[in-house]
């Protein structure tokens, strides 16, 4: 269960879609929700006559103070009526990423909720790092369409893997709840001997649970394994993929791309990435 649940709210376009997502999960599973913002340390620029220009920092700093406001605020607005139990952390970074500046308090929550990078803005926090270094499970809001909290229908990408091991069961409450689970595992090893990967064990535990599960075994045909994923979701009307993240080293998937990559940031629906 997810007893405690941090928001990460970067932006106040990102911020009210990862509410929209937390504010029902919360209330699900009864738990305590945190919003974390973080806003940049001012960075002392030199004047003419040589010294630090006070009136910038100044400046600087009462900007901060009004985005930071501007995000209580909403926060607060949409949670005081809500009668749920919550707290709210400002934070004062180097980075300035509330991502990357909440990861010491995610790391004693039970789910952390962020929202898809936008490529093409700057406003977005790192949740690439998040999810890398947090220790705890993520779900990641899709930037764009409506925002669902009731799976109904679940994608979970299996290899076999620690990290998908991790993510299954991190995820097992939605599991659970949901009205079936689809097992995807691509490109099996030539060799049934290892069952374990080709999703028959994972699926009888999962079902123990009382979860409705089905295993898919899909050739990439040529296409690339995000690829793959991205049309079984279309194909399967799964309304959340669960994904163990960087199953691969970090650097591989910065110098070449990846999976984990391609998840957060163009998957259409929610994404629920451990590692």
């Amino acid at each position: 269960m997810f007893k405690t649940i941090v928001a990460i709210l970067q932006s106040e376009h990102d911020a009210g879609r990862v509410l929209e997502c937390a504010i029902p999960l919360a209330k699900q599973f009864g738990s305590h929700l945190v919003g974390i913002h973080a806003e940049a340390m001012p960075v002392p620029y030199t004047s003419a006559t040589g010294f630090p220009d006070a009136e910038f920092l100044q400046v600087s700093s009462e900007i901060n103070k009004e985005q930071s406001a501007k995000l209580k605020a909403l926060f607060l607005g949409k949670i005081e009526s809500s009668g749920l139990s919550f707290e709210w952390r400002s934070l004062e970074t180097f980075t300035g990423d509330s991502a990357i500046s909440g990861i010491p308090s995610v790391r004693t929550a039970d789910l952390v909720i962020a929202a898809q990078r936008d490529v093409d803005g700057d406003a977005s926090a790192d949740v690439d790092t998040l999810v890398y270094d947090a220790g705890r499970p993520v779900l990641v809001v899709p930037k764009d369409g409506p925002v669902i909290t009731s799976f109904k229908r679940i994608l979970l990408a299996w290899n076999g893997s620690r990290e998908a091991a991790r993510a299954a069961f991190d995820a097992l409450p939605f599991i659970v709840d949901a009205e079936h689970t689809e097992i995807l595992v691509i490109d099996p090893p030539e060799s049934v001997d290892d069952m374990q990967a080709a999703g028959a064990e994972i699926a009888a535990s999962l079902s123990r649970h009382g979860a409705a599960v089905t295993v898919v075994v899909q050739e990439t045909d040529g296409d690339s394994v995000e690829e793959t994923i991205q049309k079984r979701l279309t194909e399967s009307g799964a309304d959340l993929v669960v994904l163990g993240a960087y199953s691969h080293s970090w650097l591989r998937q910065l110098l070449f791309g990846g999976v984990t990559r391609s998840v957060l940031r163009s998957v259409p629906v929610a994404a629920f990435l451990s590692r």
